[in-house]
């Protein structure tokens, strides 16, 4: 009994990991041919790493609140405090919901192929897919994020050290348990202190 509920959890965390792995954004020389990316390379650093940063994400079932961890990720929050000050993420929808595992957004296409042009390399941050936590999408290779994120339902341990975790969930994990495919979002603010 012990050893059919391991193998039945390991299958189920592996076809996880096959499915965001399948439905993230692609390597960088396919993601700009296929996404409608509008950015010819990376943004600058403009982020201070010193400072406290965070999102207000308002959806169509409300809002997310999300801290930004600067210190752990700076390469990673930078490139979502820009793209979010640009207006990038408004309009988009979460293109990919899984219960009790994620829901994805951030994909100017809508279906996981999409991205902004150009990629981002991985960051090392040492944070941990807990319940809530927020982190880049990718394909299987090596630094290949660039605008897909995804929130996490529930902790999600095993893919730590695949994917750069930058932030957390601080208020309304309620509204991302309740995302279906297709809900927008509406915008997303960033607040520095």
């Amino acid at each position: 009994m012990i050893r059919t509920s391991v193998v039945r959890r390991a299958v189920t965390s592996f076809a996880a990991l096959a499915a965001l792995v399948g439905c993230s954004s692609g390597s960088p020389s396919s993601e700009a041919e296929t996404s409608t990316g509008r950015y010819a390379q990376a943004p600058a650093m403009t982020i201070d790493a010193a400072k406290t940063y965070s999102a207000t994400m308002v959806t169509s079932k409300g809002t997310i609140e999300l801290s930004l961890d600067a210190k752990a990720a700076p390469i990673t929050v930078n490139n979502f405090v820009f793209l979010a000050r640009d207006k990038y993420y408004d309009g988009l929808t979460f293109h990919r919901v899984e219960p009790g595992f994620v829901i994805q957004g951030g994909d100017p296409d809508g279906n996981g192929s999409g991205g902004p042009g150009y990629s981002i390399p991985d960051e090392a941050s040492g944070l941990s897919h807990v319940d809530g936590a927020l982190a880049m999408a990718k394909s299987s290779a090596p630094n290949s994020a660039g605008s897909q994120f995804y929130i996490t339902l529930g902790p999600q341990l095993d893919l730590d050290g695949r994917y750069t975790v930058f932030g957390a969930v601080t208020n309304g994990k309620n509204v991302a348990s309740i995302i279906g495919v297709g809900d927008r979002i509406v915008s997303v603010t960033i607040t520095e202190q």
